[in-house]
């Protein structure tokens, strides 16, 4: 089973960055663009895991302690770079709550032998990726110029910054995300409620 561990946007933000996508989708028509349904913020992924594995993780999640966040969804960039774009996200700013939050589930899954991250936390919402490969924000073989968005990102400069408004996470939640032919399908497992 492949998981990780997220947090659900609120319906209202969701319903903005739905009208926002059905207006920008046709300046990147190559790009693959994620459902607003599917759309989440990563706080940790784990990847293909057996069933005992799972049911591992998620005692172990019991266990993070956590307070609200609130969370502001605005601005945009590329990955790695606006000048090699692969993936077109949106950013995610909040208070140090959030980055304590992955870096305690970062922690307490890694006592079950699972790889801790090797970058820091960079909350972001991936709205959009170019060509195949990964949705990685470090440089990668292959990277370089592309057209994909290129059409978009000069229509983006005209719009100003973006602002999808502020939600209250009161939740994060354990995924498991299956690969279909038409983009992966998400499946919350559990809930953990923060207070």
């Amino acid at each position: 089973m492949r998981i990780f561990i997220g947090i659900d946007l609120e319906d209202e933000i969701r319903a903005k960055i739905a009208r926002f996508l059905e207006g920008v989708r046709g300046f990147a028509p190559e790009a693959r663009w994620v459902r607003p349904e599917s759309l989440h913020i990563t706080l940790k992924f784990i990847g293909e895991q057996k069933s005992k594995q799972v049911e591992a993780v998620s005692e172990r999640l019991r266990q993070v302690e956590g307070r609200t966040i609130d969370i502001r969804l605005g601005g945009h960039g590329f990955f790695p770079t606006a000048k090699a774009p692969r993936v077109f996200w949106i950013g995610i700013q909040a208070g140090p709550e959030l980055a304590e939050l992955a870096t305690n589930i970062d922690a307490i899954v890694a006592e079950l032998g699972i790889s801790r991250e090797d970058r820091p936390f960079s909350p972001h919402l991936t709205l959009a990726r170019g060509g195949g490969g990964s949705g990685s924000p470090k440089w990668r073989k292959g990277d370089g110029p592309s057209s994909t968005f290129g059409v978009l990102e000069k229509r983006l400069a005209a719009m100003g910054d973006l602002d999808f408004g502020t939600m209250t996470a009161r939740e994060f939640i354990l995924y498991q995300s299956q690969l279909w032919p038409k983009g992966s399908k998400y499946t919350k497992l559990q809930r953990f409620p923060l207070k």
